[in-house]
Order: C-alpha cells, then structure tokens, then sequence
C-alpha cells in the first residue's frame, strides 16, 4: 500500500513501519530543522532525539487530534518537546559534572592546604635559616647555584645544609612516629 498524507495516520495507527519512512521523506526537513534550533549538542545526540522523536510519534499517534491542529504542526511540536527535554537533560548532566568537579576541586584544595601546614610546622623544626633555605630550594624550586650565589657561599655550603637539615627532620619525625 502506497502511503500518503491522507493516510499515514492510519497507517501509523496499524504498525505499518512503511509509514515512518513517509515521515521522514515528508517531514524529515522539519524535525531536523527543530531539532537543530532548541538541541546544539553532538550530531549523535540529535540522532539520538530523531529517533525519540519517530518512537514518540510512533508510539503516541492516538493523542494527534485532527480538529486541534495538521499532522504536520503535531510532529513539530513532538519534536520540539523532545529536543526540549534532550536539551534539559544534557544541562542536568553538566551540572551534575560540575558539582562533581566541584567537590574534588574542593577536597583537593584541602588537602594541599592540610598539607601546606604540615610542610610549614615541619620546617618550623629548624631554624630560621635552614627553614628559609628549605623553602627556596624545595618550595621555590630555586637551583642550588642561585642561592649559593644570592648568599655568597659555596654550592657545597648549601647541599651540607640541606642534608643537615633532612637529618634533622627524619630524626624529627621518627621521633613523633614512635611516641
């Protein structure tokens, strides 16, 4: 049977998938076109709502009243739903992904400043210093020349302190450990 606009009403109603082909041929144009304008995702996500939009039409023909409006503006209005709600759940789903993200910039930012006071009140073990010479080469990434240099003693001169100092801390925290 040869589908055409007077009957694919019909034909939709009696499962005649050679209907939704139809569909597509005649109004294909359309609910791309209304698609495209409430739903700017991926290409598959508006294939994915084109094919929401067929089973929609397919699966509801009996809410199409006739005296309401043409069969036309019926299937622009399912697909602008459809695209409507394609498009409120893919917000849903970025703010579930930004709160997500959210929350692990946030725990993240915790940890560094737990950590940051932990650095700090270890260092508060030397003296002020070996604290500030710690601080520049390990916290400021200073080379060992720089500072060598900005405190006119030898390379050597900072790497004893350096090593003096980890002695020190390691011994601190044995000691911490223990107790």
């Amino acid at each position: 049977m040869r589908i055409t606009e007077e009957n694919v009403i019909q034909q939709i109603k009696v499962k005649n998938e050679k209907a939704l082909t139809f569909i597509i041929q005649q109004y294909g144009g359309l609910i791309h076109s209304v698609i495209h304008h409430h739903l700017n995702q991926s290409r598959e996500d508006q294939e994915e709502c084109l094919d929401d939009v067929l089973l929609s039409i397919w699966s509801h023909i009996d809410s199409y009243n006739s005296s309401k409006n043409t069969f036309k503006n019926w299937v622009a209005a399912v697909t602008k739903y459809k695209a409507i709600d394609y498009q409120r759940k893919h917000l849903k789903q970025l703010e579930k992904q930004f709160t997500v993200s959210e929350v692990e910039d946030s725990m993240i930012s915790r940890k560094e400043d737990a950590l940051k006071r932990d650095v700090h009140s270890l260092l508060e073990q030397l003296s002020t210093d070996d604290r500030q010479l710690f601080e520049r080469y390990y916290l400021q990434s200073q080379s060992s020349s720089e500072i060598a240099k900005d405190l006119n003693v030898k390379e050597s001169w900072i790497y004893n302190r350096l090593s003096r100092g980890r002695k020190k801390l390691r011994h601190f925290l044995t000691q911490n450990n223990e107790g």
